[in-house]
């Protein structure tokens, strides 16, 4: 079994193929994983390995009970497509959750950590810096439990050189007789698009010490991929290398989305259109049209998170200008956000105190339940501290889970929070006697709608607000709505604010605002009603 492993920076060859006596399949094989961390990465990967390698025995453990017990039920604790499937057929066959995590590790070949990394919250790198405590006590309690060799698997990511942190805590906690390796193994997945990101990756990246025995086991660890993945599509560095290439690729791909949000602007303000920008930009072979989609900003639990590991390093190195340069990706994603939910108190009159206002999706994207970080929470929070009456729907995330993000937002009780939100049950419920509708995700059904039948329950004049361009604009303006959307000119029925603030004027008698108005079509169609007095005409 051959393995694309570069030859090391000192000179000397530890490829697989230079080592005597590793040619053996049964010296790479693996019998027992162990995952720990039962989340929207160790799930999901752990369910596709087991699927894939039915030889292979894999546990997934977690200090949640809950967690793993709706594992172990029909209602799965995250949302992915084809999961569900994946996990009922080989639940308590070779995939099983628990928490009992000694047992998993000490009978475990290969050890995942795939625990949450947040960014800190308190002391020294506050705002910037990883948490790594969870890695820290998955490391500790490996040392303290395992009896036998093990290869541990950095799953989460991680800061550079985290895998020596690792190191020095097996190393100095371990048992006598017990040799480690440990590998770095990012996750490239999307939510919403898991499964099929480990069914079919772009590549598989494994990161090792650059030793014989660091060789050896980034081949073990191939060989569990290549049950289904080939060989050439299976990546080998060092360490370290392994460990900024995750933290590059999510902020190349935030950086992408910022630049082309960063260009919605500048299209608002010239009548340019976003969405042809970044087609004609994206036809570019050396730029593609991948996350060219401009919207109300990137969210989930990685971009930014990485982004600001990303930028603590620089700083930490002394970088200030690439720390500087980092920084704007995510000040142009908080930008994004605040300007459109200005947006939409400017277009509703300067004002949604009161107001009605129906919130289409809370997830950070389509086809996930996951709401950390979406751009949703910060839109709700903005309209929220105007006094608006928000109406929330999203077909996955729960009302606990709406409530429990707005009001670690706001800093507010939930019982609080209760007099501005609602949580309706489907999409005509909550826009029935709404000012507007606000699209926070883009989830398909939405496209789908009844917009007719919606309108005609909505007050008047009636608001749809496209955060994810996914609306058909034009239809929506000849059913009656303003629209209003990212990085193009609004589409506004005929009777936008200035005319119908301009027939207020004319009906009570106060004229000497006229000259306000610059179309002159409106001109003519408020002479008329000034000449008829009839609000018929105005569709309010």
């Amino acid at each position: 079994m051959t393995m694309n492993l570069n030859p090391l920076s000192n000179g000397r060859d530890y490829s697989v193929n230079n080592i005597v006596g590793s040619t053996s399949q049964s010296d790479n094989s693996i019998f027992r994983i162990c995952c720990i961390g039962a989340g929207y990465v160790g799930g999901p990967t752990c369910a596709v390995i087991a699927s894939k390698c039915p030889n292979i025995h894999v546990t997934v453990v977690d200090v949640s009970a809950e967690r793993i017990a709706a594992w172990n039920s029909d209602s799965l604790p995250i949302f992915e497509p084809a999961l569900d499937e994946i996990v009922r057929k080989i639940r308590n066959h070779n995939l099983f959750f628990s928490t009992d995590t000694d047992k998993a590790i000490q009978e475990a070949d290969l050890i995942f950590i795939s625990v949450n990394t947040p960014t800190k919250s308190y002391g020294f790198g506050t705002g910037r810096a990883a948490d790594l405590r969870y890695v820290e006590e998955a490391a500790r309690q490996i040392a303290h439990i395992a009896t036998n060799d093990k290869i541990v698997v950095e799953k989460s990511t991680v800061p550079v050189k985290a895998c020596e942190s690792i190191k020095t805590i097996l190393k100095t906690n371990k048992r006598r007789g017990v040799n480690y390796q440990v590998l770095s193994n990012p996750e490239f997945l999307a939510e919403g698009s898991a499964i099929h990101d480990l069914l079919a990756p772009d590549r598989i990246l494994i990161g090792g010490d650059e030793t014989i025995e660091g060789s050896l086991a980034i081949k073990r660890l191939s060989w569990v991929y290549e049950h289904w993945i080939p060989k050439e599509k299976i990546l080998t560095t060092n360490t370290w290398s392994s460990e900024l290439s995750k933290l590059a690729a999510n902020a190349f791909l935030a950086q992408r989305i910022s630049s082309i949000n960063s260009i919605s602007a500048v299209c608002e303000a010239t009548g340019a259109s976003v969405d042809e920008v970044a087609k004609a930009v994206g036809l570019d072979s050396r730029i593609g049209s991948k996350f060219l989609n401009a919207s109300i900003g990137f969210g989930g639990s990685c971009f930014q998170k990485d982004i600001y590991n990303l930028i603590y390093l620089a700083e930490s190195l002394k970088l200030e200008p690439v720390a500087q340069y980092w920084l704007q990706v995510i000040k142009i994603n908080d930008w994004q956000r605040e300007r459109f939910a200005q947006m939409i108190v400017q277009n509703l009159f300067g004002s949604v105190s009161g107001k009605k206002i129906a919130i289409f999706g809370f997830a950070f994207k389509k086809d996930t339940a996951d709401t950390r970080e979406s751009s949703s929470i910060y839109v709700c929070r903005y309209l929220i501290a105007e006094g608006a009456s928000l109406h929330i729907y999203d077909p996955k995330v729960s009302s606990d889970r709406i409530f429990l993000d707005l009001s670690e937002q706001i800093g507010t009780s939930e019982r609080e929070l209760s007099n501005h939100v609602q949580i309706a049950n489907e999409p005509y419920e909550a826009a029935k006697h709404s000012h507007a509708i606000v699209v926070c995700t883009e989830w398909d059904e939405f496209m789908k709608l009844d917009y007719q039948l919606i309108y005609s329950t909505m007050e008047k004049p009636s608001y749809i607000f496209d955060g994810r361009l996914i609306l058909d604009h034009d239809h929506l303006m000849s059913i009656g709505f303003n629209v209003f959307c990212i990085g193009k000119k609004p589409a506004k029925n005929p009777f936008s604010n200035q005319r119908i603030l301009r027939m207020m004027e004319i009906l009570s008698g106060d004229d000497h605002q006229l000259a306000s108005c610059n179309e002159s079509a409106s001109d003519r169609e408020l002479d008329s009603i000034q000449d008829t007095n009839q609000f018929d005409l105005l569709n309010c």
